[in-house]
């Protein structure tokens, strides 16, 4: 896996669940098997905000190639992803999402292996984040 192709990837995702956070937030947690109230949508439409700006970083960081701003947004999507694996993992297993929270997990899990695996790979062989070919 390439950092381009990892990054716009990124983008795709959280373009979709943005747009549905900020948009239509119960509909999208109705989905998912739980419900949100008045004081719910709020944070549910900060959090499709952040996406949006991760969008923004991802779409736009895809192509750039200097080696250190490209494990520094890794290591920003590494975490991102990591605390959103756990926190979606455990109202799962809780029964507070139904069996489509199987579905986020496995993104988080795809985003935060990719992206640890990128910062792997470069730093104990100084590549392998190119955006581009040699």
């Amino acid at each position: 896996m390439i950092f381009k192709t990892l990054l716009t990837m990124k983008a795709v995702v959280c373009l979709g669940f943005g747009v549905l956070l900020v948009l239509v937030p119960s509909d999208l947690f109705d989905i998912l098997g739980a419900s949100l109230d008045d004081v719910g949508r709020i944070p549910a439409r900060e959090y499709g905000a952040a996406m949006l700006g991760t969008l923004i970083l991802t779409w736009l960081g895809r192509n750039l190639t200097d080696l250190k701003v490209q494990r520094i947004i890794l290591l920003d999507l590494l975490v991102y992803d990591a605390v959103g694996l756990v926190v979606t993992v455990l109202p799962t297993v809780s029964g507070a999402l139904n069996a489509l929270g199987w579905g986020i997990v496995a993104v988080y899990l795809f985003f935060t292996v990719g992206s640890g695996y990128l910062l792997v790979t470069a730093q104990a062989e100084g590549v392998g984040m190119r955006a581009t070919s040699p």
